[in-house]
């Protein structure tokens, strides 16, 4: 009997006919390997070895069994294959009947995200069990949103209503994590289809909180999608990728790591009620830096480090000042877009490591709380430190703080 408290459904019933391909989404190759495989490597890569569920076609059950078993086998992880349902409802529910009685916690992944990173699942988890409902991972909406007319017009346009304020607007991403009864109390009361469990868990009463996503859980749905995660493949081997054309990536003659430095400065505000950004993290009660966006001079000199290291340019060039968008935009957003960006172009971070050059705030009774929060950010080591320049120059004045990173990428 399997000793997992915490199980993944990784739905992968799909047709996926929009990719153009005859196999069902989830067999469709990226690389030498099928989305599937790829799937299922970051779900075996958890802290926490899960009781896994595949819910594949009816007529895939024994291929999927053939081809996962030995990996679970080796992982120690419980595995179940089942045929999927008519819907992505139907699919989850049949998975949910297969768990055991001791699982405590569920996840339901979308195996149409084969990149989503280990440390999600780890995350949404842990926040699961801390608080005793749903979690789902989400990203924040960086574009300008418009609401338009729901019919087209005779031409086929459709006309602009209005601007969405996407401040309260996030894009859902999966694993979606749930206390297991929960789950259960809500797939027993469904009397609709809905699109995701976090509205179907909703729909019954279950409270449901957003934790950040990673850049590298997107959806593949249409055959760019597929083009782009093949860049983040390796195709044959160490180091061996397909490229579109026209994307920035390692070049096939230099495929070793590559190192970028990044360098940021920020005075304070003049006026005391600029709220202080850092790492990552609010500094209460104390001054807040100047700037466009939050000031947060490490997280932009870690966006400058990592695209210097990939060759993409600079966070200027990235996320002009002129652009009203990303007006008090906080670090996290610029991060997650450097490492989307990154991963496009077929790039992973090793590790990066931050200097803070400054007189305040103190850092070191928070560097733990700010290593973790840009580590889960990134998606790879970040270490921070902090000096001071002895009272010389403006650091040394208390008139701004500078932040110097160094990052380490290396082909995906």
């Amino acid at each position: 009997m399997s000793a997992s408290t915490v199980a993944v459904i990784l739905v992968a019933a799909g047709s996926g006919t929009r990719l153009g391909h005859p196999e069902p989404k989830a067999f469709v190759p990226i690389g030498t390997r099928t989305m599937l495989e790829l799937a299922v490597d970051a779900v075996l890569g958890m802290r926490e070895t899960p009781h896994l569920v595949l819910v594949v076609p009816a007529d895939r059950v024994d291929e999927a069994r053939r081809a996962i078993a030995p990996a679970a086998d080796a992982a120690g992880a419980p595995l179940d294959v089942v045929a999927g349902g008519d819907s992505r409802q139907e699919s989850v529910a049949a998975g949910l009947e297969r768990l055991p009685h001791l699982v405590d916690t569920v996840l339901v992944h979308d195996a149409a995200r084969p990149l989503t990173p280990a440390p999600v699942f780890d995350e949404v988890v842990e926040a699961v069990r801390a608080r005793g409902h749903g979690i789902i991972p989400a990203l924040p909406v960086v574009d300008t949103v418009k609401r338009v007319d729901t019919v087209p017009r005779a031409d086929g346009s459709r006309r602009v209503v209005e601007t969405v304020d996407r401040s309260a607007l996030v894009a859902v991403q999966t694993p979606q994590g749930f206390p297991r009864d929960a789950l259960d109390r809500a797939y027993a009361a469904a009397t609709e289809d809905f699109t995701d469990d976090a509205a179907l868990a909703a729909s019954v009463g279950v409270v449901v909180d957003v934790v950040p996503g990673d850049a590298r859980a997107y959806k593949i749905t249409v055959p760019a999608d597929l083009r782009r995660a093949e860049q983040a493949v390796p195709a044959a081997g160490p180091h061996v990728r397909a490229s579109a054309v026209g994307t920035p990536s390692a070049p096939a003659s230099d495929p070793g790591p590559r190192i970028g430095t990044g360098i940021d400065v920020h005075g304070f505000a003049d006026d005391a009620e600029t709220p202080l950004w850092l790492a990552g993290l609010h500094w209460p009660g104390e001054r807040g830096l100047s700037g466009h966006s939050d000031g947060d001079a490490v997280s932009h000199a870690i966006c400058d480090a990592l695209l210097a290291a990939a060759g993409l340019g600079d966070i200027g060039g990235m996320f002009g000042t002129d652009d009203t968008r990303f007006a008090g935009a906080h670090g996290e957003v610029f991060l997650a877009e450097t490492v989307r960006r990154l991963a496009e172009a077929g790039w992973r971070i090793g590790n990066v490591t931050v200097q803070v050059v400054g007189n305040r705030p103190k850092l070191a009774p928070r560097r733990a709380e700010a290593q973790e929060e840009l580590t889960r950010i990134v998606g790879a080591p970040v270490s921070v430190a902090a000096t001071t320049t002895d009272g010389l120059g403006f650091t040394g004045r208390g008139e701004g703080i500078t932040a110097i990173a160094t990052a380490l990428v290396l082909p995906a």
